[in-house]
């Protein structure tokens, strides 16, 4: 975020009234945060590879494991997602059936990975706007791409807001899951029943009952 802090270009302005900034003064004053841009962009470009590389070896991996399947929006998702937010809401009783993902998860995790490459050709086309004219042409130009690459920064953030509530909703258990990898079931160990001489006792059952 050193990269926004230190350059505060990130505003609404019409006919050169802003009418509001992410990052107003009192947030730096409070925060106290240097204008560092020079350090905020090498960690930015850095980081970059790490964000391009992950989301390359992911894509394959849902693609040569077919995983995809599971991913990928069928025709009713959209209609079923809506039945999901009911249900999330708790104005729908039932949620609608689902395999491993539900309609609306389907949707969301295609979304981030179609925001994540929007993320890389806006980045591209903002980092190196000579080099990659061609980038910064389909994004219609160098400012507008600055602009959907911050939108797309803020849908980050959304998702990983909604994500995390959901997640927490789910129970205690599966938000530590999702944070440690691994899940703890309390298993219930039901032990033998033994008789006064130390016997199992089996339990049989009348066959002329059965016959019956």
């Amino acid at each position: 975020m050193l990269i926004y802090w230190a350059n505060d270009e990130y505003s609404i302005t019409i006919f050169g009234h802003t009418f509001f900034r992410f990052f107003p003064d009192w947030f730096y004053n409070t925060l106290k945060i240097p204008s560092r841009l020079s350090e905020g962009m090498a960690f930015h470009f850095l980081f970059m590879w790490f964000f391009t590389l992950n989301g390359i070896f992911y894509v394959l991996y849902t693609i040569i494991s077919g995983q995809w399947h599971e991913l990928v929006p069928s025709r009713s998702s959209f209609k079923d997602a809506w039945l999901v937010l009911l249900h999330d809401l708790r104005i729908r009783k039932t949620a609608p059936p689902q395999n491993k993902y539900n309609a609306a998860q389907r949707i969301a995790y295609t979304a981030i990975i179609i925001m994540g490459i929007g993320s890389v050709i806006t980045g591209l086309a903002v980092y190196k706007p000579v080099q990659f004219y061609y980038l910064t042409w389909l994004c219609g130009g160098y400012h507008f791409a600055r602009i959907l690459h911050f939108a797309l920064t803020l849908g980050y953030v959304f998702f990983f807001i909604v994500h995390v509530v959901q997640v927490v909703l789910a129970g205690w258990n599966n938000f530590r899951a999702v944070i440690s990898g691994f899940e703890v079931v309390n298993e219930v160990m039901v032990d033998e029943v033994i008789n006064e001489n130390n016997k199992p006792v089996i339990e049989t059952t009348n066959n002329d009952e059965n016959a019956g």
